[in-house]
């Protein structure tokens, strides 16, 4: 089963658009096809957006993503990591690294030039919610 990082941006599409590539990523995590890597920062990010009233989510459906982060991802600790790239954006940091220091097979975002310097330093993978929604498939 692979054990990804999910960047917000995805759950947030796959909120607003189920049937699609970030819709069917959430829908295997939410079968237990894949395990979500978090920590505590990447919780409160889900939290603060997900939330947002001008997303205009279900709130049934955020509640239950919510949960299941809390509840049934992999929660790691990166107190101390020195990452050995700079990331274009602050807040993607994070992500990053909870996927360094859980050595996951893919960090899963929308953002891929966001990411692009993860593709040169190392085995961990930085995949589109297209190509993520791939791998899935070919794991059946």
């Amino acid at each position: 089963m692979p054990r990804w990082v999910i960047d917000t941006n995805v759950v947030v599409s796959g909120l607003l658009n189920p049937a699609g590539p970030p819709g069917r990523i959430i829908d295997a995590w939410q079968a237990g096809r894949l395990v979500m890597v978090v920590d505590d920062r990447i919780l409160r990010e889900y939290g603060d957006v997900l939330t947002r009233s001008r997303l205009r989510l279900d709130p049934v459906r955020v509640a239950g993503v919510l949960a299941l982060a809390h509840n049934g991802g992999e929660h790691v600790v990166t107190a101390g990591i020195q990452l050995p790239f700079v990331l274009p954006d602050p807040k993607d940091v994070c992500f990053a690294e909870v996927a360094v220091i859980a050595r996951v097979a893919a960090l899963v975002t929308g953002n891929l030039k966001h990411f692009a310097v993860m593709r040169d330093v190392g085995p961990i993978s930085v995949l589109s919610p297209f190509e993520a929604v791939q791998v899935l498939d070919a794991l059946v």
